[in-house]
């Protein structure tokens, strides 16, 4: 798999658009958001965790 053109990007954004529709893609990307922004969340308290374990 190489690298993607300007036109790959066009045709994939145009099929999301098909598919879900413009009023679904704002609620997509937000919830897309909160996941994102969960795990970064939940990844850096385990690192602080892991780390206070290995103070002890």
């Amino acid at each position: 798999m190489g690298k993607f053109g300007m036109m790959e990007i066009i045709l994939i954004l145009a099929v999301v658009v098909l598919l879900f529709g413009g009023k679904k893609i704002p609620e997509l990307m937000k919830g897309l958001g909160k996941g994102i922004k969960e795990f970064k969340d939940a990844s850096k308290g385990e690192s602080t965790s892991t780390d206070e374990k290995k103070e002890a």
